[in-house]
């Protein structure tokens, strides 16, 4: 590395938040589905009585048998990393962690008991220091959300949703379930970006991981800013047809693209919450009981409405176009239909009148008010 490179990277040092809760940096609309399951009586034991039926304990020999568990002799960068981002977010249970040899650079969080974490060989030899710590405390993220049980659930149904795909119906009736897990899980997906930063702290960093994954191990090639003006270009760049593509194009992923990941992490360092976050205020994991659903849920619909507000899609700029116009052509509407936006005059003249000279009205008038 060179000199100015560690200029840029931060103290091993970093602030620690004890007892933090996972609403702290949860996307409101990833937040409010999770406020609402943990609030269901008996969640747990369903769940875990649903493990028998999905493929946890496979995943778990799996790995145990055909991939590289993280320790102190074995990558011991990785753990030492796995160590300090639990130890950051107060998790108390360090989860197990695997290397598997695949080229292409992804991650995973699994599990329904105990969570899991796995990376590929391919984002180990693609990403440097401190992007792989963003990359951990991203997948701790997971684990202290919860998440891991919801991204198991989804990869058996979707799973299943293959396996049925003759039956007419079952396979409609599981893919809707499986559309809107990979909604939800989109949205995770931010939150744990969240996390991972709180972990690294280092924007740059976080950012600079995306760009390499989505471009590969070119750094020299690539430029930060260049990637999030892409981003922009691609939310504000063509037409309705475009929108459409847009939408079809992320339908099938369990992941937002990366530049817009990019994008939405960026713009969350410039919030208040970061701050507040980082200045050590934060909600704790002990109040998440008292956490009211109706309000989460207001707050994930005034997210999305600020989203349609403030995009500059197409579409989006339609819809919110049409959602502020709504009330104004409901006025226009009871007009028509009650003539309460009639002139007076017209009503005085009745339907036989004449219709008159807009410049003549204009001059009775004038001559009216100076008669008064």
């Amino acid at each position: 590395m060179t000199e100015g490179f560690n200029d840029n990277v931060p103290s091993r040092q970093r602030r620690r938040f004890p007892g933090i809760s996972s609403r702290a940096y949860e996307h409101p609309a990833d937040r409010s589905a999770l406020v609402a399951l943990r609030k269901l009586s008996g969640f747990d034991t369903v769940f875990k009585a649903l493990s028998g039926l999905l493929p946890e304990r496979s995943l778990r020999l799996l790995f145990l048998s055909d991939s590289v568990r993280v320790g102190d002799t074995q990558f011991a960068h990785l753990n030492s990393m796995l160590r300090d981002a639990c130890y950051i977010l107060d998790l108390e249970k360090v989860p197990p962690m695997y290397v598997t040899q695949n080229p292409q650079p992804n991650a995973m969080c699994i599990g329904l008991d105990e969570p899991i974490i796995v990376v590929t060989t391919g984002l180990v030899e693609l990403l440097d220091e401190e992007e792989m710590r963003a990359v951990v405390g991203h997948e701790v993220g997971h684990a202290l959300s919860g998440h891991a049980v919801y991204r198991t659930i989804l990869l058996f149904l979707t799973n299943l949703a293959l396996k049925v795909a003759w039956i007419p119906l079952g396979n409609v009736a599981i893919m809707a379930i499986v559309t809107a897990l990979r909604e939800w899980f989109r949205k995770s997906e931010l939150s744990a970006d969240r996390a991972g930063l709180l972990v690294g702290q280092d924007p740059h960093a976080s950012m600079r991981g995306l760009m390499k994954i989505a471009g590969g191990n070119h750094l020299h090639e690539m430029n930060v800013d260049a990637f999030l003006e892409q981003a922009e270009e691609y939310e504000a760049g063509g037409d309705l047809r475009d929108s459409v593509l847009k939408i079809l194009n992320v339908l099938p992923r369990s992941h937002p693209f990366t530049a817009v990941r990019a994008a939405e992490l960026k713009k969350w360092t410039e919030t208040r919450d970061y701050q507040r976050i980082m200045d050590g205020h934060y909600p704790h994991r002990d109040e998440d009981k008292d956490t009211s659903v109706s309000d989460s849920f207001r707050e994930s619909a005034a997210s999305y409405a600020d989203a349609v507000k403030t995009s500059k899609d197409p579409l989006m700029k339609l819809v919110g176009d049409i959602a502020g116009g709504t009330a104004d052509l409901g006025g226009k509407l009871r007009d028509k239909f009650t003539g309460a936006g009639a002139r007076p005059t017209d009503k005085a003249a009745g339907p036989d009148a004449p219709a008159s000279d807009g410049k003549d009205d204009r001059g009775d008038q004038t001559r009216d008010q100076k008669g008064d």
